[in-house]
């Protein structure tokens, strides 16, 4: 069994939770006994039993791996559509299966998002199939110390994780926060919003770690852990932080509230000030708060699974 994995959108390969996803399922799988390699688009000759797309794979390409004999499986974290309303899942199901059922040219069908989910051999796009892991050395982090004043929110700068609403409610209500992560583009004009914001007291910044063993020195310092980012359906972060023995303030989404149900806070679905009197809420709260106690994966434990997973495609093929 070789299995060829790939990303939609390279550059997104920079840092942040799409890059630890599939650098860790990569050295999972080789832990194993599963051989993987990413995909070289530039050579021809590469071998392989599977394609694992991380992200949508485009209908051509997916046309491209199957002349070559590759069996296709996707992974796609829906983070947006899973925390939809289920009316307006519904809603968006109709208008999608009607405009699939339309008498369109095929090429113009091709071109939009949704017949490659259809298409796949395999779609995995629940976490409840194959979970997200963590390392060992947040699995194993033991108690956190705790002992300095400040929050911290881990991640990525940048408008998906609502970097500089959260700055400004940090500012508001007086909580220092120590943001750790770095943006895509230091250029980018919402960098210069979010650096503009940082004052080295409330609001703090330290660039991306280099190792788990910094981040988690960093986590455990601190006083508790702010996740504010629009769309997840499980957060790496939010795990990390768990781990490390921090209480949390997350969303309040679908996601979350089976994750952690009443062992997190959770944030006001509309409103600055009462966002606002909600952080100073769970910062004042946060000493005599306990970390949520939920089911942490290694990412041995998830290679497992997708190797279970690759087996059925590959015996599946073979019985046809």
């Amino acid at each position: 069994m070789k299995i060829l994995l790939n990303c939609h959108t390279p550059f997104l390969l920079a840092h942040g939770g799409g890059q630890i996803q599939i650098e860790q399922t990569k050295a999972a799988l080789e832990k194993i006994g599963v051989e993987t390699e990413y995909l070289r688009w530039w050579d021809e000759t590469q071998t392989g039993d599977i394609l694992h797309q991380m992200g949508r794979l485009e209908i051509p390409l997916l046309n491209l791996a199957r002349a070559k004999g590759l069996k296709i499986a996707m992974t796609i974290l829906l983070t947006e559509q899973c925390n939809r309303p289920a009316r307006e899942l519904f809603t968006r199901k109709l208008a999608i299966r009607a405009a699939l059922a339309a008498p369109l040219p095929r090429s113009f069908k091709e071109k939009l998002p949704w017949p490659v989910y259809h298409e796949c051999d395999r779609m995995i796009g629940r976490i409840s199939v194959v979970p997200l892991g963590l390392p060992e050395a947040f699995l194993h982090a033991g108690p956190a110390a705790r002992s300095e004043t400040q929050l911290i929110c881990t991640g990525t700068i940048g408008p998906s994780k609502n970097s500089i609403e959260l700055a400004r409610l940090a500012a508001a209500a007086q909580t220092p926060l120590l943001f750790v992560g770095k943006p895509f583009d230091f250029t980018s004009q919402y960098w210069r919003e979010f650096a503009a914001l940082i004052d080295g007291k409330i609001v703090k910044h330290h660039p991306h770690v280099a190792t788990q063993a910094e981040l988690i020195a960093l986590l455990q310092r601190a006083r508790g852990f702010v996740l504010m980012s629009r769309y997840e359906n499980w957060s790496l972060a939010a795990h990390e932080a768990a781990g490390c023995g921090l209480p949390l303030i997350v969303p309040d989404q679908r996601w979350s509230r089976e994750r952690f149900a009443e062992q997190a806070a959770y944030w006001p679905k509309h409103g600055f000030d009462e966002s606002a009197r909600a952080l100073r809420k769970f910062y004042d709260a946060c000493p005599g708060l306990p970390p949520p106690k939920v089911r942490l994966y290694s990412w041995v434990e998830a290679a497992e699974r997708l190797r279970d997973i690759y087996a059925q495609l590959l015996n599946r093929a073979g019985a046809t």
